[in-house]
């Protein structure tokens, strides 16, 4: 199973954990109790409807959901139950609430966006271009997020088909990268700017940005030259890949006087809440 970052989707104002897994939307089965029950208490009201559902129609709600990893309210990613379309319909059918209908229909038009994604990838450029154009960030600073969109998942694909295949993986390999482009750790980073819950990504310089796509460019051409397999020797990659981010920063601090790690973020009275996709 291959999970990408997860994401969230928006039903009329209501936000829906989600999270991609083999090119099909899973959707956090809590959230939609939520909006469709509107219980204060919404895991409770799905323990007590598994319970219900299995004792009067014999059927047991839960093989239609696997756990993943989801951003949990305090920011932290925590394992919850997830379903996929198919399940989220047989769940929505347990749950008497007038947004039900409108609901399906939301529910249908992503997972058929998903499904045009899939065959023309530009789709979800342009909608995640859009999103960042709402939000107000000039679009010299968007090519360079989208472009950096297409780099680390390229990097992404190569540490795929070479070991890489749990989300620790990934997130020793992107720490590696980035400790060596600019001697932080993902979480120090959003501690350094301030940041909870949101993408630390959509939260860098320009500059920010260019270093963290030459480090992740410069990663990819590493595995690719020496044929890595493994986690061990994907690491030694991102470590490397990170020090030619590392040491071009420091080159261009040195030339600047200035220091491209800041703390400030990026539009910081507008983003700070993170990217939202429809």
């Amino acid at each position: 199973m291959s999970q990408e970052i997860a994401k969230t989707a928006v039903f009329k104002g209501n936000h829906v954990r989600r999270a991609l897994v083999d090119d099909q939307w899973w959707f956090s089965v809590i959230d939609v109790v939520a909006i469709l029950s509107e219980s204060g208490n919404p895991r409770d009201y799905w323990y007590k409807m598994k319970i219900r559902e299995k004792d009067e129609a014999g059927v047991e709600l839960s093989t239609n959901c696997r756990q993943l990893k989801l951003t949990a309210p305090d920011g932290k990613m925590r394992e919850t139950d997830c379903a996929d379309t198919e399940g989220i319909f047989r769940i929505i059918q347990s749950i008497p609430s007038p947004k039900a209908e409108p609901f399906k229909r939301w529910l249908a038009r992503i997972g058929k966006e998903r499904l045009d994604e899939i065959e023309n990838p530009e789709l979800g450029m342009q909608r995640t271009k859009e999103l960042y154009e709402k939000r107000g960030y000039p679009k010299g600073w968007i090519e360079k997020r989208l472009r950096g969109i297409a780099v680390r998942q390229k990097l992404t694909d190569e540490w795929n088909g070479r070991g890489a295949k749990t989300d620790r993986d990934y997130a020793i390999l992107t720490n590696e990268i980035l400790q060596g482009a600019f001697d932080f750790k993902v979480d120090d980073y959003k501690k350094h700017k301030g940041l909870t819950r949101e993408h630390l990504r959509d939260h860098m310089t320009d500059l920010e940005l260019i270093i963290t796509m030459l480090g992740e460019a410069a990663t990819t051409r590493i595995t690719e030259d020496r044929d890595s397999q493994g986690i061990p020797a994907l690491q030694k990659d991102a470590r490397d890949g990170g020090a030619v981010a590392g040491r071009t920063r420091k080159d261009i601090e040195q030339q600047t006087g200035t220091r491209i790690v800041s703390k400030e973020n990026f539009l910081p009275n507008k983003a700070k809440k993170p990217l939202k996709q429809k």
